[in-house]
């Protein structure tokens, strides 16, 4: 049990990051403590909060069924729905339901943790950088935190994971990464043939789908939601990003209409994934393919969770446009940059929107 301490202790910083992140109680801690007030790291500048006038309700990214998914019509929703949207929802895609709702119940178990347990992996006690407990974002860099707890998974093999991963959750998330390669691997299929590569050969294999890490995201209930973030602005650095919600909702995209300052909520569907497009694929495809930020709201009354599958290329890897994306005379937007490179800049700072692909442009 979470020792008390009142709000007016959290006015020292100290005392604050000792709580979240020394000891391990993470946001989860704070919130199951009842404060009656935001602690002053966590309030965003008005900029970064989200203003409801700026949702469009009726607006929705697409939701595309996957039953007949060798039909060469759903590779056009597919390719066209990347390119104008950079998000969408699939559903009847052949992944159990009960694998998704094991990961979601696992997530759960492994946030129920006591502290210390959960502490064991933190950044300065795991075993492993592949395995990491943590909390907000990056909170050395950030001016204010994000309201959210998580455990980051980098796969290696599932001999490492055995050893490594939380018993907790580890067959679990291993069983949701097994099931969700075939579609990765259907929607890469189809998004390269959009960019006329016929094949996909090792070398492309390795940039499009090289490394996987997995996140289980935990928002816990928030004294002040409009104040803060669950998470703030930003776009993936991954090829693509494979996401299991749950029932409750809170994440948003920015709209791709009208003066740019939209928001679209991504309502939650029973058994649907969202696929989003990353930053590596946007250079990749020489921004024909479009990663596009998003955020995810804090939540006065419901704990939520998320569990997001990211595909990315080795970070050893160099990525630039592809040659056939070039090869009718179009001009690169982007160099050839090591990805681990691209990946550091990306956590050296808040997140900031769409901001990381500069370092990357011509």
């Amino acid at each position: 049990m979470a020792p008390i301490i009142r709000d007016r202790q959290f006015t020292d910083s100290s005392v604050l990051t000792d709580f979240v992140i020394n000891r391990g109680n993470g946001v989860k801690g704070l919130s199951e403590m009842g404060l009656k007030a935001l602690p002053k790291p966590y309030i965003q500048p008005l900029e970064e909060r989200l203003c409801m006038t700026k949702f469009v309700p009726q607006q929705s990214i697409p939701i595309i069924d996957m039953s007949h998914w060798k039909n060469p019509r759903v590779a056009s929703t597919v390719c066209d729905a990347a390119e104008k949207w950079g998000f969408f929802q699939i559903v009847n895609h052949d992944v159990p339901i009960e694998v998704l709702d094991n990961v979601k119940d696992a997530t759960y178990r492994f946030f129920d943790l006591p502290a210390d347990q959960k502490n064991k992996y933190s950044k300065e006690n795991s075993a492993s950088n592949n395995v990491r407990f943590g909390t907000s974002f990056s909170p050395e860099a950030e001016k204010s935190l994000e309201w959210k707890d998580y455990l980051s998974l980098f796969f290696v093999s599932e001999e490492e994971a055995s050893m490594l991963w939380p018993p907790v959750c580890r067959e679990q998330v291993l069983d949701y990464i097994r099931r969700t390669e075939v579609v990765i691997k259907k929607l890469l299929q189809m998004l390269m043939e959009g960019l006329n590569v016929k094949e996909i050969d090792e070398t492309k294999r390795s940039l499009l789908m090289g490394s996987i890490r997995t996140n289980l995201n935990y928002y816990p209930i928030c004294p002040d939601p409009e104040l803060t973030v669950g998470v703030g602005r930003h776009s993936d650095v991954s090829t693509l990003t494979i996401l299991l919600q749950d029932e409750i909702g809170g994440l948003y995209v920015r709209g791709n209409q009208g003066d740019g300052d939209n928001w679209i909520h991504v309502p939650p569907i029973k058994g649907s994934l969202v696929i989003n497009v990353g930053d590596a694929l946007q250079i990749l495809s020489n921004s024909r393919y479009k990663s596009v930020e998003h955020r995810v709201i804090a939540n006065g009354t419901k704990n939520r969770i998320s569990v997001p599958i990211f595909v990315n290329p080795k970070p050893t890897d160099i990525i630039g446009p592809l040659i056939e994306v070039l090869q009718n005379g179009e001009k690169p937007i982007y160099k050839q940059v090591l990805y681990s490179d691209y990946v550091k800049h990306f956590f050296r700072k808040a997140h900031d929107g769409k901001k990381t692909i500069e370092f990357a442009e011509i």
